[in-house]
């Protein structure tokens, strides 16, 4: 399951041991392509949290994390980012990244 981040809260995502977190915006056409991607990795990987953010509603987060290109997917281990991919990339291609980290 993919829970949304709202109002600039990181709190569940920051908690996590392992978050996955889909940067986005509904205009962008690279994002909604990503989005049953996404949804689909949540599945496959069910000891792992899964979080959407839309940068128009939480642009501090967006900032804070230095998003300048969406889609943009970035990995956190105990709340430090460790990883982040920028574009549209397939099921097999996302799936690798989040399990090399």
């Amino acid at each position: 399951m993919v829970e949304e981040i709202k109002n600039n809260d990181l709190g569940r995502a920051a908690s996590s041991p392992f978050a996955v977190i889909d940067f986005n915006a509904t205009w962008c056409g690279p994002c909604q392509m990503l989005h049953p991607v996404f949804e689909e990795c949540a599945k496959a990987f069910p000891d792992k949290d899964f979080f959407v953010c839309f940068i128009d509603q939480n642009l501090k987060l967006a900032e804070q994390f230095g998003i300048m290109s969406v889609p943009s997917v970035v990995i956190l281990k105990n709340g430090k980012p460790v990883a982040v991919n920028t574009g549209y990339v397939p099921f097999e291609s996302l799936s690798d990244f989040i399990r090399s980290n």
